[in-house]
């Protein structure tokens, strides 16, 4: 990743990963969220690519998990988004966006040659599907202020990492190796400069 020349935007996509009802579900834990300016940054990247022209792709998790669960009325967007004429919806059960569902092809219809990540969890659906778009060739940018994450316990010791740590720890995994740690800012900036 480090030593690829940077993809031009105009073969960009942007994936909006899991940003479904099923987290806002738990009042309790949604309130313990990293990134309280989350739909605002999402809505801002959506608009941007929207308005460059450009494919927009939403992603939803479903599996065994009562809120996740194929049918239940909580996996569906946030209602904050709503896919625009042509914007696909797909639906995944596996932590990465590529494995269960069909956006390789999706994106080689559209010409997508990079993408850029947003979504929820931060380390886990978007850092896993970062990870395989690096090795399948994407130029990816992740955009970390577009991302969420809650605290982790591990189950073994009942140690706590705050959710600042776990953004933390997948920006280190991930940039240079199979992203590039993207802003909103830089990226609409990039998007203004595409021809209508």
């Amino acid at each position: 990743m480090a030593a690829k020349e940077k993809t031009p935007v105009e073969e960009s996509a942007l994936l909006v990963i899991d940003v479904q009802e099923s987290f806002r579900a738990d009042a309790a834990r949604w309130a313990g969220r990293s990134n309280p300016r989350f739909e605002e940054n999402v809505a801002r990247l959506v608009e941007a690519y929207r308005q460059a022209g450009l494919p927009v792709i939403f992603v939803l998790h479903e599996d065994e998990d009562e809120l996740f669960r194929a049918g239940s009325p909580y996996v569906r967007l946030m209602d904050f988004l709503a896919p625009a004429g042509g914007e696909p919806v797909l639906r995944k059960s596996t932590r990465n966006a590529f494995t269960s569902t069909d956006l390789a092809d999706l994106l080689a219809e559209r010409g997508a040659r990079r993408l850029a990540i947003a979504g929820i969890q931060t380390e886990q659906c978007c850092e896993t599907t970062a990870r395989v778009a690096g090795d399948l060739g994407y130029d990816v940018d992740f955009v970390t202020e577009a991302t969420l994450t809650f605290p982790i316990t591990d189950p073994a010791t009942g140690d706590v990492q705050p959710a600042e740590a776990v953004v933390r720890a997948t920006e280190f995994a991930l940039r240079g190796r199979f992203a590039r740690i993207a802003t909103v800012d830089a990226l609409a900036g990039e998007l203004a400069a595409v021809p209508a």
